[in-house]
């Protein structure tokens, strides 16, 4: 607390919790990236609303930079905190307000964990739909701050078809009400969605009304084992034409090797090169749309082994090969893309994709795995131990870029649903037109002129300007 900038911020926030202890500025200064050493000026911890505006209002006359901080499971540096920034972590704030159940909407607080807001749907018999890996420790703040997708976004969609209002807190310390949970409302620009996906640049969510589901079908979890990429969309294309999908998941063996690894257990004798999580609505384990759709891949080739969960324990063991990957990965120091084309580009992208890396990366040891059914792919490079990390990265980086000109050719995007951030900003031009990013720069400065908030993200900010 000896930075005299603190002492003016207690003053202008009474009762703000503030942190400046070195295990908690590298703990909030840093999010799933792990490439960038924290060094925030201190964290803010606010525990209501006004505290967010207090806040935002000092750090704007003060001309201090502002890092919004929700569970910081991003993958793309969105919530680094690596220049004296003042981290604004939300995690206090994680109340369930509000059930309606007549408009059917839960109103939760931004910190409020995923996986709180889908029990709180749960409780009242209904269901928040969507959903990944990360739903103990990610926020719905966060959540909509990306975008998130997550494993049913082939049935449900991102997070943005689910947010009917939201509460958003201005660079200047304003609040917006935004939308109010209106179905309809033709009156003017929605700033709602424009908050959606901008990665803490343009407001800090401190609130959301959501919009919730009947209750999922009774469902069945298979996993199928193929023999070749080359087969993985005639699967998709098969399956999805007998079975109403509710998620389709694929990752390779090497994926599957580190999750093992990890204390996941095996799911056939044998070892394969592609698998496929697959959960479609289903009356049961014995229900004859599965094994129709099962024979029929397998009468093609395309499938040559696989199993259907007969628990929800069994289905629990084969989820966790698919959503264990990111943590049994992190020890080796991933270098990440998550791209993103449209479907039916999906067959020629995954074969040039494929062709690329390895001719690009034939020494390092690269694992794939993805929403094949939404056309998101992740793709993990990992880090040889005697290779050393500005080596690595530097090298990753190259490849990068060769990736962005494909996923360009394709007409998709070299960040499905972790955000720009740090890590991709040198690509945004592969994604949006000098057009778009021009408009996204003047919306940027029209509700942050003075740049405070998450300088850095996004692209790099004028001469002159925190952002």
């Amino acid at each position: 607390m000896s930075d005299p900038r603190l002492e003016s911020l207690r003053l202008a926030a009474p009762g703000l919790r503030l942190a400046t202890a070195p295990d908690e500025l590298l703990h909030y200064g840093r999010d799933w990236t792990r490439r960038w050493t924290p060094a925030p000026l201190a964290i803010a911890l606010p525990g209501s609303v006004d505290e967010v505006q207090a806040v935002l209002r000092w750090a704007s006359a003060e001309g201090v930079a502002v890092v919004p901080s929700g569970g910081r499971t991003g993958l793309s540096g969105g919530a680094v905190a690596a220049n004296g920034e003042l981290v604004l972590s939300l995690e206090r704030m994680r109340r369930v307000l509000a059930f309606d159940p007549v408009d059917r909407t839960l109103t939760v607080e931004a910190g409020a964990p995923l996986e709180a807001v889908q029990d709180a749907a749960r409780g009242h018999g209904l269901q928040y739909p969507v959903d990944f890996a990360a739903r103990g420790s990610c926020t719905i703040g966060g959540n909509i701050a990306t975008n998130a997708g997550g494993i049913r976004v082939l049935r449900y969609g991102n997070t943005r078809e689910w947010v009917a209002g939201l509460k958003l807190v201005t660079a200047t310390g304003e609040l917006l009400d935004l939308n109010r949970g209106l179905v309809k409302n033709s009156s003017g620009y929605d700033l709602r969605h424009l908050a959606i996906a901008s990665e803490g640049t343009l407001g800090v969510v401190v609130e959301a009304t959501l919009k919730l589901a009947p209750p999922p079908p009774p469902t069945a979890t298979l996993l199928l084992a193929l023999p070749s990429f080359e087969v993985l969309m005639q699967v998709f294309q098969a399956l999805r034409t007998r079975l109403s999908l509710e998620a389709f998941e694929f990752f390779t063996d090497v994926a599957l090797r580190h999750v093992l690894a990890h204390g996941a257990q095996a799911p056939f004798e044998r070892a394969y090169p592609y698998y496929v999580v697959v959960e479609a609505a289903a009356d049961g384990p014995d229900d004859a749309r599965l094994l129709e759709a099962f024979e029929h891949c397998a009468g093609q080739g395309w499938v040559e082994d696989g199993v259907v969960a007969q628990s929800q324990a069994q289905a629990a063991q084969l989820w966790r090969l698919r959503e264990g990957i990111t943590e049994a990965l992190a020890p080796h120091l991933p270098y990440k893309n998550d791209v993103a084309v449209r479907v039916s580009a999906m067959p020629a992208f995954l074969g040039e994709a494929q062709a690329l890396l390895a001719a690009e990366y034939p020494e390092f040891e690269v694992a794939w795995f993805g929403h094949i059914g939404d056309g998101n792919l992740h793709i993990n490079v990992l880090k040889p131990a005697a290779l050393g990390q500005d080596d690595f990265v530097a090298r990753c980086g190259d490849v990068t870029a060769h990736l962005a000109g494909l996923v360009q050719r394709h007409a998709g995007t070299i960040s499905a649903e972790h955000g720009i951030g740090l890590v991709k900003k040198a690509y945004l031009g592969s994604t949006r037109s000098a057009a778009e990013i021009a408009v996204m720069r003047a919306v940027r400065t029209a509700l942050d002129p003075a740049g405070i908030l998450n300088p850095g993200k996004l692209f790099d900010p004028p001469p002159g300007s925190h952002a």
